[in-house]
């Protein structure tokens, strides 16, 4: 994988934009929160608002320190964003799980 940071609100949510293997376009949006402050719906339905349309991604995901709320995973099942929890943020790091490119 190749990528680029992007960062800042001037990304429209784009925090890194990165080419898989294959040469698909994966967009990223990271999210640092505490344990108890979880990734809501607001969130995905305003990086889902750019992550295609403005970014152009093949592959879209929400990684995040913390976990993601019901309203979330299903905005983001429903428009095909992939969500890293603290979990699977924690097992595609130590290469025991997927990456988001998977």
């Amino acid at each position: 994988m190749s990528c680029g940071g992007s960062g800042g609100r001037a990304k429209l949510g784009a925090d890194v934009v990165a080419y898989a293997p294959d040469g698909r376009k994966i967009v990223l949006q990271a999210k640092r929160f505490s344990g108890t402050h979880k990734v809501g719906g607001p969130d995905l339905q305003r990086f889902g608002g750019t992550c295609y349309t403005v970014h152009g991604a093949r592959v879209a995901a929400v990684v995040t320190t913390s976990t993601f709320t019901k309203q979330a995973q299903q905005y983001a099942a429903h428009h095909g964003i992939r969500l890293f929890d603290v979990h699977g943020l924690a097992a595609w790091a130590s290469r025991t799980g997927p990456a988001p490119w998977h």
